[in-house]
């Protein structure tokens, strides 16, 4: 009979699940630093109707809160939420977390009276 030598196996088996997320095999923090590494900077982007609301409105975002909004659109993006509203102290921004990318943008004193449709999430900074 044949001896079959285990000493180069790993005390412990490594657990494979079939259908496992990234976030479920690494950790959310994990899966959001994965995340954020794959975009190229970790910003935001803006789009074309976002930067024209933006300069008709004199909304002016410094880049800290650019870094801190893409943070935590980034961990909601994690926690499956797909296109958030982020409210600022000056402005109000719709997101889509999924293209990485403002939507549009409006000043805080206009959102008195707004009904926002289509968000999933709320991101108040």
């Amino acid at each position: 009979m044949n001896r079959i030598d285990i000493s180069h196996l790993p005390l412990r088996p490594t657990i494979h699940k079939k259908n496992a997320t990234i976030a479920q095999v690494q950790g959310n923090q994990s899966f959001v630093n994965h995340l954020q590494k794959a975009t190229k900077n970790g910003t935001l982007k803006i789009s074309k109707h976002a930067n024209e609301r933006m300069i008709e409105r004199n909304i002016h975002i410094s880049e800290q809160e650019w870094k801190q909004m893409s943070q935590k659109v980034y961990e909601a993006r994690a926690k499956g939420v797909k296109q958030p509203l982020v409210l600022m102290n000056q402005a109000a921004l719709i997101v889509s977390a999924k293209n990485e990318t403002v939507i549009t943008a409006m000043e805080r004193s206009e959102t008195k009276n707004q009904i926002f449709t289509n968000i999933d999430g709320t991101i108040v900074l």
